[in-house]
């Protein structure tokens, strides 16, 4: 019985409380009831950005060896420094995306302000994206339909004259991909035109694990995104990493999914997921 204005706000937070549960309880079966295909728990992505010599150089043989296909989010400039390299990686399975044809980022770093995604207007990032594309099937024979955005940044122009550029990621693309992000996504709420990238540069497996085993219990995709492929330095996927991930993923007791990112993509859009 409500006998006070205290009694009154214990019982509008309890009601409160047990609203946030339901509604979460329900987002969770919602999620938990997306079906990967063969019964699997959940996805997972490898990707890498760049089309860095180490890529071709040293990863591919350890993915290839695997059998897991990633996906490589290249620039037109850097894969004419190992063409033959890249046309092998196609014919492994391995998807090509699109990185743009200059790399532009924030004119906070020092490197971009030649190229700065400030002084951009649409029609201009449109221009660069496509003749990113026509580049790569001049270059490799084929035309990416998946990218990944420079930086993670999904802008061009400042201040008011600020304008996302996902809209045109959507048109083109099945599926967009950030970076530096937290989370893996959600098949069911995600947007494919704006993924989370998760960074795996750095990383031992324990560092990764637990995302791994978060997927497995919300039935969510993950894609992880690096850099250079070795043993160690800056901006480098860890090749001992991946093969412990590798050798996790692969586990069919964990039943998860690896797989490049424009195939989960295709699933999710199919299964009407990502809305």
């Amino acid at each position: 019985m409500i006998r006070t204005p205290r009694d009154l706000r214990l019982l509008l937070t309890l009601l409160a409380v047990t609203v946030s549960f339901v509604q979460g309880t329900a987002a969770q079966a919602d999620t938990s009831s997306f079906a990967w295909p063969e019964g699997k728990r959940g996805a997972v992505s490898l990707s890498f950005d760049d089309a860095r010599l180490s890529q071709i150089d040293a990863g591919m043989a350890l993915l290839d060896r695997h059998g897991v296909k990633a996906t490589f989010y290249v620039l037109p400039q850097a894969v004419e420094q190992r063409m033959g390299g890249w046309k092998q990686a196609i014919a492994a399975g391995h998807e090509i995306g699109n990185h743009s044809l200059n790399h532009p980022c924030s004119a906070n770093f020092p490197w971009a302000r030649h190229k700065a995604l400030e002084s951009y207007s649409l029609e201009q990032m449109r221009s660069e994206i496509t003749e990113a594309n026509r580049r790569l099937e001049e270059l490799l024979g084929v035309t990416p339909s998946v990218f990944a955005y420079p930086c993670g940044q999904k802008f061009v122009g400042r201040g008011r004259g600020t304008q996302s550029y996902v809209p045109l990621i959507a048109e083109l693309f099945i599926a967009g991909r950030s970076w530096l992000d937290e989370s893996p996504n959600d098949p069911v709420y995600c947007d494919l035109a704006k993924l989370t990238g998760v960074e795996m540069d750095g990383k031992d497996f324990e560092d990764v694990r637990p995302l791994l085993e978060r997927v497995k219990e919300t039935g969510q995709w993950l894609v992880l995104a690096g850099h250079e492929m070795g043993p160690t330095g800056i901006q480098t996927t860890r090749a001992n990493m991946l093969e412990e991930l590798i050798a996790y993923a692969q586990d069919p007791a964990n039943e998860l999914w690896i797989a490049p990112v424009g195939t989960v993509a295709r699933y999710v859009a199919k299964q009407g997921g990502c809305r």
